[in-house]
């Protein structure tokens, strides 16, 4: 029953996790069209953002508040140098490009940081661990990350549902043309979303390097799980992101108690069951 209970929170903390990558992907994916094979390159920079910028301010808070920023501003530039040159392109164009972007990315990876793997320290007032129950302890900092996921999750969401850059956002996604016809500048608008979207993916990334080294190729893995997530939940949704990132975490973190090594074929498994059931995912249009 305690391991059971450790693993949910530990498969919640890792689904909230992919939901802050897989909102970044859906965005770009939902809103701009943009099929970004990149994307897990996003995660890869915030996982060694934090390692160089933590061993310059000795603290993974830091390391954040300074980051992101630098993440949305290397998001801005992609997209104005290479993405924007996309949008009226087809997908295989998509592809090739994009892809050719994570070659790049990982051999400037390999280059700067090297081949060998790194581990970025916990803060030590977040290293100790909390007692759930009489035998049962739980790490501080897991926690801390999963309430520091949920709020970056409701930020996410009253920005996209209840602001006039949200309202933009989804105008954009629904009739670009008309937007542009009412005055507003559809570029920088999605230059921002595909910013956006790179800052999402580098926060994942640096809240997760704590708690798992960081190595090379780090944001292939996360960028297969981020086209599951967004499969599952529907194309553009960031509600139905947020519930497939919790579902496929907790079937990460059960399979690998009750089925270890098949953890990754029962998160496929549930991805083939929604598809059979809905075909456009739990939230998307058909």
């Amino acid at each position: 029953m305690e391991l059971a209970l450790v693993q949910l929170f530990n498969g919640i903390q890792y689904g909230l996790v992919v939901f802050l990558a897989a909102s970044g992907l859906t965005l770009v994916f939902g809103i701009l069209g943009i099929i970004n094979l990149a994307h897990g390159s996003f995660y890869m920079l915030g996982a060694y953002l934090a390692l160089t910028l933590t061993s310059i301010t000795g603290n993974i808070f830091l390391a954040l508040a300074l980051g992101l920023p630098l993440a949305f501003a290397f998001g801005a530039a992609i997209e104005w140098i290479f993405i924007r040159h996309l949008y009226k392109r087809d997908h295989l164009q998509q592809v090739l490009l994009t892809f050719a972007l994570i070659l790049i990315f990982n051999e400037v990876q390999r280059i700067v940081w090297g081949s060998y793997p790194h581990a970025v320290p916990v803060p030590d007032f977040l290293s100790g661990s909390i007692r759930l129950t009489a035998t049962l302890a739980y790490p501080v900092y897991r926690l801390v990350l999963t309430g520091i996921c949920l709020v970056l999750a409701l930020v996410m969401l009253i920005t996209i549902t209840g602001t006039k850059i949200g309202r933009l956002i989804r105008a954009g996604e629904s009739n670009r043309e008309m937007l542009e016809l009412l005055g507003f500048d559809s570029r920088l608008l999605f230059r921002l979303v595909f910013a956006a979207g790179t800052m999402l993916a580098a926060a994942a990334g640096m809240l997760a390097a704590p708690v798992e080294s960081v190595y090379p190729g780090i944001g292939e893995r996360v960028l297969i799980v981020s086209f599951v997530v967004v499969v599952i939940g529907g194309m553009g949704s960031i509600r139905g992101a947020f519930i497939g990132a919790l579902l496929i975490g907790i079937a990460d973190a059960f399979g690998k108690m009750l089925l270890p090594g098949f953890a990754s074929v029962m998160v496929y498994a549930l991805m083939a069951v929604v598809l059979v059931v809905r075909p456009a995912g739990l939230f998307g249009r058909a």
